[in-house]
């Protein structure tokens, strides 16, 4: 699969028709809302785990120094916390511009903190793009975060602001606080 996702995106029409819908935010639409939205929402997905495994080429690093960002990798029994937010359809066409870098849309259950559930959204980099990383040693992984800089700022701010965004919502995630601890210290 390319690097841009954004025509296949587009292409999606499970929510056709509606007035509303729900899309799940586990990275920086966590912190980082920058379209309309009807409501916000603390949520989580049932079976995915978020590791910074989706190289950056677009937004916090370049093609000859790609940062890293949040994807969702599938982990039987693990709870992703996140951000959800009720937009309208038309929100989805500047989203799929942003999240273009080898995300998919995929529809999920999403948990509320209050106990409801809707189905919603969520943009997925699978394994099968052009842009996945996968795994690596959380110190390789630190540094090349710590150097990164793209169109959106540095790589590391990134990282930060999920975690800070996490702390604030009441949730551990351990890979992100490992990874951040690891910049913050310079291991």
């Amino acid at each position: 699969m390319s690097f841009d996702t954004t025509t296949l995106n587009q292409q999606m029409t499970h929510f056709d028709g509606h007035d509303s819908l729900w899309l799940f935010g586990y990275g920086s639409l966590i912190w980082k809302a920058d379209f309309a939205y009807l409501e916000r929402r603390p949520a989580h997905i049932l079976g995915w785990a978020r590791r910074f495994w989706q190289a950056s080429h677009d937004h916090r690093g370049t093609p000859e120094s790609p940062g890293r960002v949040a994807t969702l990798i599938r982990a039987p029994g693990a709870a992703c916390h996140g951000m959800a937010y009720r937009i309208t359809p038309q929100t989805l066409k500047p989203l799929d511009v942003r999240e273009k870098n080898g995300y998919l849309r995929v529809v999920t259950p999403l948990y509320f903190d209050d106990g409801a559930r809707h189905e919603g959204l969520v943009y997925i980099a699978r394994e099968d793009n052009a842009a996945f990383a996968g795994p690596e040693p959380e110190a390789a992984l630190a540094r090349r975060i710590a150097s990164a800089h793209g169109p959106s700022g540095p790589n590391r701010d990134y990282l930060l602001n999920l975690a800070s965004a996490l702390r604030e919502l009441g949730h551990d995630d351990p890979h992100i606080f490992a990874l951040e601890e690891r910049l913050l210290t310079g291991e």
